[in-house]
């Protein structure tokens, strides 16, 4: 299954669990294309522009991943990328069931996309952006959550 799949999230932080299921994901794909959703519902630390330079330098040893942003429909970036996988990590039932609904809904506004989900590795399964954010913003530290780089850039931004 040798091509090309699209990693989209916030990555508001991106944890060391995104960063497992993307290198993972080349071990299946030749190319990913990791794209940083702009319009998100959620209120992001962390600008588009900054989660694309932290995206860019933690994943520049791999010359087979792009790191992007867009704007708007994931299906519709997807398209106009002529990509028809997505792939998406999945850290329990509660995730599943989200991502499940979304692949629907994915494929019925573009029906040749398909989704393949990846199992986060155990030593990630508590990671949450969200998580993150409140250990930071409380003083703890996060190693072993997150790079030391994004680390430091979050502690930059929530001062």
């Amino acid at each position: 299954m040798k091509q090309t799949a699209i990693c989209a999230g916030s990555f508001d932080p991106p944890t060391l669990g995104h960063l497992n299921i993307i290198e993972r994901g080349l071990k299946i794909f030749e190319k990913l294309i990791v794209a940083v959703a702009s319009n998100t519902s959620k209120k992001p630390v962390l600008s588009v522009k900054e989660r694309v330079a932290l995206l860019q330098e933690l994943l520049k040893n791999h010359k087979n991943i792009e790191v992007t942003s867009f704007d708007g429909l994931l299906v519709d970036f997807a398209q106009s990328k002529k990509i028809n996988t997505l792939l998406r990590g999945i850290r329990n039932m509660s995730d599943y069931e989200y991502e499940s609904q979304m692949a629907l809904v994915n494929k019925a506004l573009y029906p040749e996309l398909e989704t393949v989900f990846m199992m986060t590795e155990g030593k990630y399964s508590h990671l949450r952006s969200t998580f993150i954010r409140e250990i930071l913003l409380s003083g703890g530290s996060c190693k072993g959550m997150i790079h030391p780089l994004v680390e430091k850039k979050l502690k930059e931004k929530l001062k």
